[in-house]
């Protein structure tokens, strides 16, 4: 059983002195410590986000070079290309110029070449008209 005597009021009046020590030194320290480091993590965290930001930022920026870069290319090379095959085509037109004039003046040459062989042996048709009569007939015209 409980007596209510003086010791209660005093124990009472104990609990609430070691409270108000134990907040001044234990409770207030801990809450103090545990909030900057809240602080700090928050700060952390926001550091991270930032950082982030920036390397999200500046691969966007890498990627946008690269294909302003690629395209650069791709029209050097596209450029290059055409001139190239406009030089081809101009080196392959004069060939074919040239191949065309050589085949005609040879086509001239073995027709102008034919052309005398048969004058030559058109001439020489009566000849060979009588040879062969005699030869068939075994006797001479």
């Amino acid at each position: 059983m409980i007596d209510i005597d003086i010791t209660m009021p005093i124990q009472i009046l104990n609990i609430l002195f070691l409270i108000v020590i134990m907040n001044v030194v234990l409770y207030r320290p801990v809450r103090g410590i545990l909030e900057e480091r809240r602080k700090k993590l928050a700060d952390l965290a926001d550091d991270a986000a930032n950082f982030k930001k920036n390397a999200q930022r500046q691969l966007d920026n890498f990627d946008r070079k690269m294909q302003d870069a690629r395209a650069t290319a791709k029209a050097k090379f596209d450029e290059a290309r055409g001139e190239a095959q406009s030089a081809g085509a101009e080196e392959l037109a004069k060939v074919r110029k040239e191949a065309d004039g050589a085949k005609a003046e040879q086509m001239a040459q073995v027709s102008s070449q034919f052309d005398a062989a048969r004058q030559q042996l058109q001439g020489q048709i009566a000849g060979f008209a009588d040879e062969m009569a005699s030869k068939i007939l075994g006797r001479a015209l």
